[in-house]
């Protein structure tokens, strides 16, 4: 890359300004490496390439035989770059303003089963700060079904135990208030004591941020998005199930079984925060086929070509 592509500037801007992880910035120095490579087969640079040129990169990606999720996160990659090129007055114009990401297949989501869910929350069982702490992370994320971003972003006074509700601020800067069922409440009651939260807290706090968090890491400080991450997949690991878990998963739990058992699709919708109904229903699909598993397997007449 050129000393004046301004990548290096942009990585720095995503670390200090975003916030993201050091992964996060190498992946977005690798694919911007191969959009400069191919730039400078045609004799453009970040500061020069057209809509055309964008286009030529997007079309290389897909002759390389990429897979489609694969291609839309480099061409984000690019497309973020070149947005932070406007802002930062490198040039005046973005070249990917009206070039279109690729559409990603839509997947059916993975559920754990009930069992399964149960399996992992059993595991952790101890009275120590820790143990208190990732039980009340994993009952959260399943009770509520909210983002590991929603999570991690939530500060005691967003809480109200007496009601059993939580205040989250989700995609768009969207608000949304959230029931706490009877298992993620006592998770959180037994937290959010003094031997609970109270012993990870520091004996002088680094920010006001970090003294107003609800989860907090061994150094007293607001727990991160990586952290809840690791502390999830730790926790599935114990019993086997690190290879399908991650706190989305959870997420995908909470809101297939509150299907399974007759939720509302609208107030599924409502719990999860999504803009459109045509989100949730994806969720109808891992429902429906477990409609017809059941029924296939139960009814002496069910069996048939589908």
């Amino acid at each position: 890359m050129s000393a004046g592509s301004g990548v290096e500037e942009f990585l720095d801007w995503l670390v200090l300004e975003r916030g993201r992880a050091p992964r996060t910035c190498e992946a977005y120095r690798r694919d911007l490496s191969g959009y400069c490579e191919v730039l400078a087969t045609r004799g453009r640079s970040p500061e020069t390439a057209g809509e055309e040129d964008v286009l030529a990169h997007l079309r290389h990606l897909q002759s390389r035989g990429m897979a489609p999720a694969s291609v839309k996160r480099t061409m984000t990659a690019v497309r973020t770059f070149h947005q932070f090129l406007v802002v930062d007055g490198l040039r005046d114009d973005d070249p990917c303003s009206h070039v279109e990401l690729p559409r990603v297949p839509t997947g059916v989501p993975k559920a754990l089963s009930e069992a399964e869910v149960d399996a992992i929350m059993d595991a952790v069982n101890g009275i120590d700060r820790v143990s208190r702490r990732d039980r009340a992370i994993l009952e959260v994320l399943y009770g509520t079904g909210m983002r590991i971003s929603e999570l991690v972003g939530m500060s005691l006074s967003d809480l109200d135990m007496g009601e059993s509700m939580v205040g989250v601020v989700g995609k768009g800067q969207r608000e949304r208030i959230l029931p706490v069922g009877r298992c993620a409440h006592e998770a959180l009651t037994a937290w959010l004591v003094p031997v609970g939260r109270g012993e990870m807290e520091p004996e002088r706090w680094a920010s006001r941020h970090d003294q107003e968090a609800v989860w907090l890491n061994q150094r007293g400080r607001r727990l991160s998005r990586q952290g809840a991450w690791g502390i999830v997949k730790k926790r599935a690991q114990q019993v086997g199930l690190g290879a399908k878990v991650s706190p989305h998963v959870f997420r995908h739990s909470c809101a297939t079984h509150m299907l399974d058992h007759g939720a509302d699709i609208r107030a599924v919708q409502e719990l999860l925060g999504h803009a459109s109904i045509s989100t949730t229903q994806v969720y109808t699909m891992v429902s429906t086929e477990k409609l017809w598993e059941a029924y296939q397997a139960a009814h002496p007449r069910a069996v048939l070509n589908r």
